[in-house]
């Protein structure tokens, strides 16, 4: 039996799920959870197995991962069509969730994240943060640690606040296992290439983790994507420049009918 994942969720209308990356939870998505339910939408943030009072599962791993928020989706009434936000890791779960039902995503959109097309870069993303684990540093030091070195020149001082507010949240645990997990994702460029739902790609411009150009070498595989980089931001978009984000995500949500499958 899967355990359902906790969530936030606000307003009405068409659903958007929101899935956050290994370092923080629902919080690194509440500016856009209050833009989604202002603009006629059903905001949702899940916690992902692990955080928040989301219960861990067994084996933690990215169809573990899918399937719990398939049954999501499926407590949601959520049948097709959905649009899927994912930051980081949590678009790797929303790429994982495409490749195995397809029918249930309509729109994709992948911000500071997705399969790392290789392995420099994720390396790049990962070890900083199993370096900063080292000893038994609290996860509010291991946040003050990080997020100042993988924030942008431009970010808002509120966000960059709230980034660090929310991976100081995160067990260390969970952190720990979601960065061991990241390297086992296994969706390649084949695997991308029969994705055919419309998809918006998202990253910052000064991020390290996943630099502009890995997003743009995603676009290329995916069948219907476009790429936007946002400038002097780095690894949390949708936290450092909100409004730059939110803007390109309701554009792209009333700009591009999600796809359905009959």
């Amino acid at each position: 039996m899967v355990l359902l994942p906790t969530f936030t969720t606000l307003g009405a209308g068409p659903t958007v799920l929101m899935l956050h990356d290994a370092d923080g939870g629902h919080l690194t998505f509440a500016p856009q959870v209050e833009t989604l339910a202002g603009a006629g939408y059903r905001a949702v943030a899940w916690d992902m197995p692990g955080y928040g009072r989301s219960a861990p599962i067994e084996p933690y791993s990215f169809k573990g991962l899918a399937q719990s928020c398939i049954a999501l989706l499926d407590a949601l009434q959520c049948t097709q069509g959905t649009t899927l936000v994912g930051h980081g890791l949590g678009a790797m779960v929303a790429v994982e969730v495409a490749v195995r039902a397809p029918r249930r995503v309509g729109r994709l959109v992948l911000c500071a994240g997705g399969p790392a097309l290789d392995g420099e870069g994720l390396d790049t993303w990962v070890a900083p943060r199993v370096a900063a684990l080292e000893g038994d540093q609290a996860m509010e030091r291991v946040a003050e640690l990080l997020v100042p070195r993988q924030t942008g020149t431009g970010a808002l001082p509120e966000g960059a606040r709230l980034a660090g507010h929310a991976m100081g949240q995160v067990h260390r645990s969970a952190f720990r296992r979601a960065l061991e997990l990241l390297p086992a994702f296994a969706r390649d460029a084949a695997d991308l290439a029969h994705l055919s739902m419309p998809t918006l790609l998202v990253s910052g411009a000064q991020d390290r983790c996943m630099p502009p150009e890995a997003l743009q070498a995603l676009a290329h595989v995916l069948p219907d994507a476009r790429h936007l980089s946002l400038p002097n931001v780095g690894h949390w978009p949708q936290l450092e420049d909100p409004d730059g984000f939110d803007g390109a995500l309701l554009d792209f949500l009333g700009s591009s009918a999600p796809r359905t499958i009959h």
